[in-house]
């Protein structure tokens, strides 16, 4: 089924002019200054006191958290997840994975309120940060990264978004200005209790379309883990990638390629992860746990990592072996 769902948007994107062929995510050169592997088994995070909320009442509550690593940090639109820390890999990972990263929220809106809505908090994997500058498109970006969908008794049972994984960027919009967005991928959630659907499932969404409209994807029924990708064209195209289980990706996963609200993609800043929940005080979100984020580039021609790297990350990431392969 996945793959007729990818035939059919090739066929639809196919009639894009003058657009870039798409490539799979983790293609080229790592960058390794950017990503973790979560095998430090000191790995921790500091939360530095109550969390940001500047998208709903312009209060950023500086230091803001960040991880002993220096590898992430919270974000001062939104603010962290409540629980980030490192757990023993889920079953079916990655061969040799000892440690991966959960991220759950409860109080996701402004410290010290309930919005009685569904909330977000976002928590940001450094890339300008790390190697001191933008990745701009011409450098052909990646990133890939395992997400572990729980049994979906274990979801806050709510249908509507429960986790994103998405890219920091900015963009030349229809106007000519140079605006940031925000592409990337939604988990949902369709709750068998709700009056539409009739199992627990899951599904992914696109963000975006041209118009700035998500796109629904494929739909999950069976829990466990994912891969996910998201990868760049000088073009500033965006192309989207994902398979069950944790091999490599493929040009086969190959599922979905937008220029997301019309813009057209100039630099990427950051990756980060989205965190959602209905904010009443008594639900927290669904446990999601990730692991092995990475971050590539395609050299242009002439060129190496070292003309794209300012800055060199000093940060202890205990590598697992180069000679460990991923199984589903």
């Amino acid at each position: 089924m996945a793959r007729l769902y990818t035939l059919t948007i090739v066929l639809l994107i196919a009639a894009q002019a003058q657009a870039d062929q798409p490539f799979t995510p983790g293609t080229g050169v790592k960058v390794a200054q950017a990503g973790d592997d979560f095998e430090d088994s000191q790995w921790g995070y500091i939360k530095n006191g109550r969390k940001a909320s500047y998208e709903d009442d312009e209060q950023q509550r500086p230091p803001g958290g960040k991880s002993r690593n220096g590898r992430w940090y919270e974000s001062a639109l939104r603010g962290q997840p409540d629980l980030i820390k490192r757990v023993s890999t889920p079953p079916g990972g990655l061969l040799g994975s000892a440690g991966a990263m959960l991220l759950a929220t409860k109080y996701s809106g402004i410290p010290g309120e309930l919005a009685g809505k569904q909330m977000q908090d976002d928590l940001l994997m450094g890339v300008k940060s790390r190697i001191g500058r933008a990745v701009h498109v011409s450098w052909s970006p990646s990133c890939t990264v395992r997400v572990y969908l729980p049994p979906f008794d274990k979801w806050e049972n709510r249908t509507g978004a429960s986790f994103g994984i998405r890219a920091d960027v900015r963009g030349r919009d229809r106007e000519g200005s140079i605006e940031p967005y925000w592409p990337g991928f939604f988990i949902l959630f369709r709750s068998e209790s709700s009056r539409q659907h009739d199992q627990d499932h899951a599904q992914i969404s696109f963000r975006a379309q041209r118009s700035g409209r998500d796109f629904g994807g494929p739909k999950i029924y069976e829990p466990g883990w994912w891969t996910f990708g998201l990868s760049f064209t000088p073009d500033g195209q965006v192309h989207y990638y994902a398979h069950a289980g944790v091999e490599d990706l493929t040009a086969e996963d190959h599922l979905y390629s937008s220029f997301p609200y019309g813009s057209r993609c100039l630099y990427l800043d950051n990756i980060f992860f989205n965190v959602a929940n209905w904010e009443n005080g008594k639900n927290w979100s669904t446990p999601w746990v990730i692991d092995d984020p990475e971050f590539f580039v395609i050299p242009p021609e002439g060129k190496t990592l070292a003309n794209l790297v300012r800055r060199r990350g000093r940060s202890r990431v205990a590598r697992r072996p180069n000679t460990v392969k991923s199984q589903r």
